[in-house]
């Protein structure tokens, strides 16, 4: 059993929010930097991980975590989200609706937006690797912008081959599927 199967057993909906990610994902990375007492747990299913991964040890941030996990819980319960998989359903809902509008509408809007990003990254990172920085700019400016322009490119790539919450799931069937080894 893996960390993540820990994680999504132990805190099903902090699990849930952080593979949705946008606003609910910060939400959850808030909750959770709130409980270990940290302030920049990024909001990714794998910095909400790894933020769980480190506070798991101690028993007084475990604690923490778990009464976090039942306010959040109240939280979406509040929302109208009776459990964990509805609200990774939602998820689900909200990637087959984008896909499906482009597949009805025909629109080349998204497959221009895609390539802008993916153009502006190689551009960008290219000269930056190629030239540095450019002198009369701050270096953090800088990769910040580069960062922004990176998340962009890993939301156009899960957009049009998957996110790895679908790869998740595949892991999982998959694992049910398989008899025991003798």
């Amino acid at each position: 059993m893996s960390f993540t199967d820990v994680m999504k057993k132990a805190f099903p909906y902090i699990s849930a929010a952080a593979s949705l990610g946008g606003p609910v994902g910060t939400i959850a990375a808030t909750i959770v930097g709130k409980a270990i007492g940290a302030s920049n747990v990024e909001p990714t299913t794998e910095g909400i991980s790894t933020a769980i991964a480190a506070a798991f040890a101690d028993p007084q941030q475990r604690a923490a975590l778990i009464q976090a996990e039942q306010q959040f819980q109240l939280q979406m319960a509040e929302l109208g989200y009776k459990d964990a998989e509805s609200l990774a359903a939602t998820a689900e809902a909200d990637r087959a609706s984008a896909r499906e509008r482009e597949v009805q509408v025909k629109d080349l809007t998204p497959r221009v937006l895609a390539a802008i990003v993916l153009i502006a990254a190689f551009v960008g990172e290219g000269y930056v690797l190629r030239y540095g920085y450019p002198p009369n700019v701050a270096g953090e400016l800088v990769g910040r912008i580069l960062g922004t322009v990176d998340a962009a490119v890993m939301l156009v790539l899960s957009y049009y081959f998957g996110s790895s919450a679908g790869s998740d799931r595949k892991t999982e069937l998959l694992a049910q599927s398989t008899p025991p080894q003798k």
